[in-house]
């Protein structure tokens, strides 16, 4: 880029943050990031509509970038029109590395479209890849201009929100292609292939993973936030959303998201294996909120109609009364299954496993597997209603323990018949 683009380029970036402070900073909202799990119906009107909402209503304008889609064109196109059915102003901004016949990097550095960011009221990232939305906007860790005029919608009080990879990138660290679960639990948590750095728009305190419940995402996130440091930690579940302004948090959409505390967790080295003990979850259903800086979670108020489950009370009445034992603790929605079982059950813990015992490629120490021990502690309470037409559960402060187990080879072997 020649000095006068970068001039040109500079000045383009200041003047439109200057314009957007001046007819919109007075009234806009505080500054929103929503981390949505993933698998976003469109006509999931509380969320998309949530957005808008969050990025001043009716009018509102947003850029989309769809740099992690494998489709861009396609994918941008949908959520415009998902934004604008809305009532939001939506347009797709052509910088990503699979759209066709664009000039990625003209694109990126264009002054125009830099210029079309920073006036906007929202930045919407949509789902895909994760690491082409940091390798195109932050190279080697380094800021582009475009990444910069992000940042500047959303300390002047905007809006960014991301489904899938857009939701991995709110986080300072993130995972930029761990698929398999159980082998980041066994310890395949490397730089640049399974973790990389996010563009951390959540700061430093909050660590955020997607497709959280339905892929069973637990095993992979308890290892990540031990290894960089996290103790807090926030799951998100598909066509669910967290909506993050300032300390407050708020679940919206179909499902929830599990909050994972390690405060008071403590983990043995000599184990030579991931183990943690003392673990806190809590499972947040949409309408539920919590809050970072007290630590308080409160139920919605759908919820709080409802008697509280409090396993402590002398007239707790427990619905379950068998004790499950759970084959896969990394199976769908499983990890949420089993406390919302254990909460309204006179059981003071349930326990499972993760393991994969197959001898085949790609699968480090077959033997090595994890035992799961949930349990209630101070302060494990629920709330459950009938409302959305099942049983959903809101569970607060239960207790995990994991600790690395050793399998049988083979674990085992067909049924003979009797000898006669």
């Amino acid at each position: 880029m020649t000095t006068k683009s970068k001039t040109t380029l500079a000045n383009a970036v200041r003047l439109s943050a200057a314009l957007l402070c001046a007819g919109a900073c007075a009234s806009a909202q505080a500054q929103t990031a929503i981390a949505i799990g993933g698998a976003l119906k469109f006509d999931n009107d509380a969320v998309w509509k949530r957005i808008v909402d969050e990025a001043g209503g009716r009018g509102a304008r947003f850029a989309v970038l769809a740099t992690a889609a494998g489709n861009p064109a396609r994918a941008a196109a949908l959520i415009v029109d998902a934004l604008e059915r809305q009532g939001a102003v939506a347009e797709a901004i052509p910088v990503a590395p699979k759209l066709k016949g664009a000039d990625l990097n003209k694109n990126l550095q264009d002054p125009a479209l830099i210029a079309r960011i920073a006036s906007a009221k929202g930045v919407f990232f949509s789902g895909g890849a994760q690491e082409l939305i940091v390798d195109t906007l932050q190279p080697q860790g380094q800021p582009t201009e475009m990444l910069k005029a992000i940042w500047q919608v959303y300390r002047a009080g905007g809006v960014v929100a991301g489904t899938s990879a857009g939701a991995a990138i709110m986080s300072e660290q993130m995972f930029r292609d761990a698929q398999d679960n159980l082998q980041v639990l066994k310890g395949q948590l490397r730089e640049g292939r399974e973790v990389d750095r996010g563009l951390g728009f959540v700061g430093p305190a909050l660590f955020i993973d997607q497709h959280f419940l339905k892929r069973g995402r637990v095993g992979r996130m308890l290892p990540m936030m031990l290894a960089k440091g996290y103790k807090l930690g926030l799951g998100v579940d598909e066509n669910s959303a967290a909506v993050i302004r300032g300390k407050d948090v708020e679940v919206i959409g179909a499902k929830g998201a599990l909050l994972v505390d390690l405060g008071e967790a403590s983990s043995d080295a000599a184990l030579g294996a991931f183990n943690l003990q003392g673990a806190r979850l809590s499972y947040l259903d949409r309408g539920d909120r919590h809050d970072l800086k007290t630590g308080v979670s409160t139920p919605s108020p759908l919820k709080q109609r409802e008697p509280r489950i409090d396993p402590a009370a002398p007239d707790f009445k427990p619905y379950y009364s068998n004790e499950p034992f759970y084959m896969d603790m990394l199976g769908d929605t499983t990890i949420v299954n089993a406390m919302a079982h254990l909460i309204d059950s006179p059981h003071a813990e349930l326990r499972g496993l993760a393991a994969d015992v197959r001898v085949r490629a790609g699968n480090e120490r077959p033997e090595l597997g994890f035992e799961f021990r949930l349990y209630k502690g101070a302060g494990t309470v629920g709330w459950s209603t009938s409302a959305f037409g099942g049983e959903d559960y809101t569970v607060l402060n239960m207790r995990l323990d994991v600790m690395p187990v050793q399998f049988a080879q083979p674990l085992y072997t067909p049924l003979r018949p009797a000898a006669r």
